[in-house]
């Protein structure tokens, strides 16, 4: 049987091997070929079992999950991908930005960064949810930067591609937590870069209102039979479209209502 049979039907020892392959790129900071040009045709259930052996192979080695990402949260992205649902992906301890601290540019392929909205949660969340649910389940609200950085050569990728590479997540960094704020659906944001307004943004880009984004997060977990834990971080999705990233940057994002979020990047 051919690898991408193999795939096709989630072969374990398959999946596991591209999920090593992704992993080991990840860890190296070095491009791989996307999967669907290496003849490596994944369901996207594969495409999530692969994300999920590759991310298991970051926890053997200690790191610990903080929480998920949720990405395509925005309906243009969705209609360039041709696609009707949002992805998602974990978050673990080694992707970590100390707030105001430093981004290492080797650790990584070819990153970008993007403006977003984090949530803490105090308990756990189970969906189908409401907004009132989803609302109770939060402790406080922050506004935060991810950083993705594809595994993929030229950042380029199919949309099985990206979710077993774990949607291109690779960092974040999390401003000051603010507690008791729930209106998030049109506060603006401005992402600099080294002092200079580089993306004007809102809130509503996610998905018309950031409480969208968690009250799916909390459904796409419970789908894939987990849930979402108290004191994990969900990320809710960008606001904006993502900026590269070079040596010697310093990267802010100003937030209505949430205030800022800010890292340097050395080499």
């Amino acid at each position: 049987m051919t690898v991408q049979a193999y795939a096709e039907h989630n072969d374990i020892q398959t999946l596991d091997a591209v999920a090593q392959r992704l992993d080991e790129a990840a860890h190296n900071a070095t491009a791989i070929t996307q999967l669907s040009s290496q003849g490596i045709s994944l369901s996207l259930e594969g495409a999530y079992q692969v994300q999920r052996a590759s991310v298991a192979r970051r926890l053997a080695r200690g790191e610990r999950q903080l929480g998920i990402k949720m990405g395509f949260t925005s309906r243009a992205k969705m209609q360039q991908m041709g696609v009707d649902e949002m992805i998602w992906g974990p978050l673990t301890s080694g992707m970590q930005i100390e707030e105001g601290g430093t981004l290492d540019l080797e650790k990584f392929i070819h990153p970008r960064v993007e403006p977003e909205i984090a949530f803490l949660l105090k308990k756990d969340l189970h969906g189908p949810v409401s907004f009132t649910e989803a609302m109770d389940a939060v402790e406080a609200v922050a506004p935060a930067l991810e950083v993705i950085d594809s595994r993929y050569l030229d950042f380029r990728f199919s949309l099985e591609d990206v979710i077993a590479d774990n949607c291109s997540s690779s960092g974040f960094a999390i401003g000051q937590w603010r507690k008791n704020i729930t209106d998030l659906d049109n506060l603006g944001m401005v992402l600099e870069i080294d002092g200079t307004a580089v993306e004007f943004g809102s809130s509503a880009a996610i998905l018309g209102n950031p409480w969208r984004s968690l009250v799916a997060a909390a459904r796409l977990a419970a789908e894939s039979g987990s849930a979402l834990k108290a004191g994990w971080t969900v990320l809710a999705g960008a606001a904006t479209a993502a900026r590269p990233l070079a040596a010697g940057n310093h990267v802010r994002l100003q937030c209505e209502a949430l205030g800022t979020v800010e890292f340097g990047v050395c080499k």
